[in-house]
């Protein structure tokens, strides 16, 4: 089962402002760059090779907030221990879940799960110490914003990654995946 991270940050790192808004993600306001036309950065067949999504609770708010439900027949699962119910009008498919990052994982390898997408900052970083992240893409934003949510933080160890690609964009965004290095009790894999 492979475990992705697919993300935006700011130059300097940062995945929302301490707000949580995402104002300086290029058409957040609306706008689209007639130039960008139908460009999604690789998003859509991201998603086509996904079949769960797992983020956490303030991920959910704010997608939730948008108003229509973007993740269409997509199985999505809440990582949440105040959360006590998912709201009426959202899909079926739609579930929360208060365990931890290994657990979770165990139950939807054995469910035979095959690409798992994990979203939201603080579920990335947990499921970054429990060693279960296999690919990480970063698309970065060249806009720096001071201070806000990081993508990276309270990490105990180094993580080593490994550059896999690179693309840039016409309006400067550039996209870099990366493996993450894993430690077994072999050593290094």
């Amino acid at each position: 089962m492979k475990v992705s991270v697919y993300v935006a940050t700011t130059l300097d790192g940062f995945i929302a402002r301490e707000d949580g808004a995402l104002d300086w993600l290029p058409g957040s306001d609306g706008t689209i760059d007639p130039a960008l036309e139908g460009e999604d950065y690789g998003y859509q067949s991201f998603m086509n090779s996904v079949d769960i999504l797992v983020m956490g609770r303030n991920t959910f708010e704010l997608v939730h907030s948008f108003g229509e439900w973007p993740y269409d027949n997509k199985e999505v699962i809440v990582l949440s221990s105040s959360l006590t119910q998912v709201p009426k009008a959202l899909p079926d498919y739609v579930s929360l879940k208060a365990v931890p990052p290994e657990v979770l994982y165990e139950k939807l390898k054995q469910a035979g799960a095959k690409h798992i997408y994990v979203d939201g900052g603080q579920t990335i970083q947990r499921f970054l110490r429990a060693g279960l992240i296999d690919e990480i893409t970063i698309t970065t934003v060249p806009v720096l914003i001071g201070k806000g949510i990081p993508l990276f933080d309270g990490l105990s160890e180094d993580i080593n990654l490994h550059h896999l690609t690179t693309r840039t964009f016409i309006n400067d965004l550039v996209q870099t995946k990366y493996s993450v290095e894993k430690i077994t009790s072999k050593g290094v894999s």
